[in-house]
């Protein structure tokens, strides 16, 4: 596009002020963002906080300071916690993340075309993608700055100021790698890819060498003050400390319904179709004579592509590695449509109208799905009212075996009893070298960590989740003092013994119960239920049959965390 055009109003700085306000806008309710991981990541920060005053703490949980690719948040809440408070830090620092993506999605279109194009519009609502809604605010926090990071890398691009650029990217380079590899790793390949195109269009008139093999080398020597984090990563993950296992490579059905899932939030029919809007622009910028791809942004797409089919969908531990990137890989392609010369007026007019009401209709969809969740947040919590600072608490969770479209968001409520009451809860990550805290409540077994807060009513297939009796059942009692229910599954009245209630909500059936030393527990028959997995495991591997007075392990196969 010819920069000297006159702007509509699409491509005006009032429109990516509004358009970044209103990334804002389903978070300003909420007190806590309902995000599904976000509550057990705020216990983590409650402990670093107050480490040192509290030291029953360190019955508990190890704390330690190390440098990794994953402390954006972790780093941020401890100047603002002593501003705000660490709830409204934690929410500030929620809120920044949707408005930095947005804000850098239409940064980058107006470098990479000259002016924003109507057709950018679509990509705003993937700042509320499936990764985010998971609650990956490290990973999330990390993107939005490497959006950012790269507009601004073209911006310099487009000034010549090579050589201020490359004084300033190398400690953003390393800043960025500290919030999360991910956002680092993305930020390589869009610049690689970015000067990779630009070196070539420099040298396409002075013959196949110089004009297609010289642009890779001359790319990735303006690339090299991106890769001192290279060196951290490998001083992070060669710790002996460091656990956690990378795997599950080319798992096609799980990369498609990754794409299919890409909004996925509460209403299905709705979260699909949005994602079929996009496909249908994807495609219609392929056959539209009006339409057409920047070769920057299309070659950081096929990069980012090849990057998704060959990421495996556990890195280091971490789950759904490969999922993160689906709505950047998407957003990428959509922001490199552009309309091509001589498109009127009015079809550019009305490709914006309807990008902004596919926005508009994200965001207040969104809006709404978080003032709900808000809600039950809030009715969950009246718990915490009754529960003594310092108790030892023990959680359970209801879950299904269907992976229901929408997903509770309660699975880290209970580390809220963490944040609020210091209390002890078995739902934190408990995996070294992958977050500042570990668990090491001995006495807990195998109700110490994630995921034994999640209770369903059967066992289910490939979940190490355990049916509500044998939870109530199983867990040491001398280890816990109260028990926390959260909407748990229907299950016999008889699993409540020894359990005294202290605060009831009768719709739901979630609670908070006082354990009775004096009571023993429940005892499950031989053949009353189906033997969970983790217990099944245990008999097979030391070759025990099953007795309804089965000795508990000290410890327990370590599932893979989010």
């Amino acid at each position: 596009m010819d920069r000297g055009e006159v702007r509509h109003w699409w491509q005006t700085r009032w429109f990516v002020a509004l358009a970044t306000f209103m990334a804002i806008v389903p978070l300003l309710w909420p007190e806590i963002p309902p995000l599904v991981d976000l509550p057990g990541h705020m216990g983590r920060y409650r402990v670093q906080l107050v480490w040192e005053q509290f030291p029953h703490l360190h019955e508990w949980y190890n704390f330690n300071w190390s440098l990794m690719g994953n402390l954006g948040v972790d780093l941020l809440v401890i100047p603002l916690s002593k501003l705000f408070g660490l709830e409204l830090a934690v929410k500030l620092i929620v809120i920044s993340i949707p408005a930095m993506t947005v804000a850098g999605l239409l940064m980058i279109a107006r470098e990479v075309h000259g002016r924003i194009p109507a057709t950018a519009l679509f990509a705003l609502p993937l700042a509320y993608a499936f990764p985010f809604h998971f609650g990956f605010v490290n990973f999330a926090l990390s993107m939005g700055m490497a959006l950012l990071a790269f507009g601004w890398w073209l911006r310099l691009a487009r000034l010549g100021k090579f050589q201020f650029r490359s004084l300033v990217f190398l400690p953003l380079s390393v800043l960025i790698w500290i919030t999360h590899t991910f956002g680092w790793g993305v930020l390589g390949v869009l610049a690689f890819s970015a000067e990779l195109v630009r070196h070539h269009d420099a040298h396409r008139r002075e013959g196949f060498a110089r004009a297609w093999l010289l642009p890779w080398f001359k790319a990735g020597i303006q690339c090299l003050v991106l890769a001192p984090p290279a060196l951290l990563m490998l001083m992070w993950r060669s710790g002996g400390h460091v656990t956690g296992q990378t795997a599950d490579w080319f798992n096609w059905r799980a990369k498609m319904l990754w794409i299919t899932q890409v909004f996925r939030d509460r209403w299905q029919l709705f979260d699909i179709a949005s994602v079929g809007v996009l496909f249908l622009l994807l495609f219609k910028a392929i056959r539209d004579p009006n339409l057409q791809y920047s070769r920057n942004l299309g070659l950081s797409f096929l990069f980012l592509a090849a990057v998704y089919i060959l990421l495996p969908r556990i890195v280091f531990g971490s789950a759904y590695a490969d999922m993160r990137l689906v709505p950047f890989l998407m957003a990428i392609g959509i922001i490199a449509i552009r309309p091509k010369p001589g498109m009127s007026m009015r079809g550019a007019a009305l490709v914006a109208a309807l990008g902004m009401a596919f926005f508009t209709a994200r965001i207040v969809s969104t809006t709404w799905s978080f003032f709900l969740y808000d809600k039950s947040y809030d009715r969950e919590l009246k718990a915490l009212d009754h529960l003594p600072v310092g108790a030892r608490l023990i959680s359970f969770v209801g879950e299904t075996c269907y992976n229901e479209w929408k997903m509770t968001r309660l699975q880290h409520v209970p580390a809220l009893a963490l944040e609020r009451r210091l209390a002890y809860t078995n739902d934190q990550w408990s995996m070294p070298g992958a977050q500042l805290l570990t668990v090491r409540y001995a006495a807990a077994k195998r109700f110490a960590h994630d995921p034994s807060q999640i209770v369903t009513d059967v066992q289910c297939p490939r979940e190490w989740w355990r049916p509500v009796p044998w939870a109530l059942s199983r867990f040491p009692r001398d280890a816990f003092d109260y028990v926390w229910m959260i909407r748990p599954p229907q299950f016999p009245a008889k699993f409540l013994q020894g359990l005294v209630p202290v605060y009831v909500d009768g719709h739901s059936n979630s609670g908070l119960y006082k354990v009775d030393h004096k009571v023993a527990a429940p005892i499950i028959l031989p053949g009353e239920l189906p033997l969970p997995k983790w217990e099944r495991q245990i008999i097979l591997n030391d070759g025990r049959q099953f007795t309804s007075n089965l000795p508990e392990p000290e410890a327990s196969p370590s599932p893979v965390v989010e």
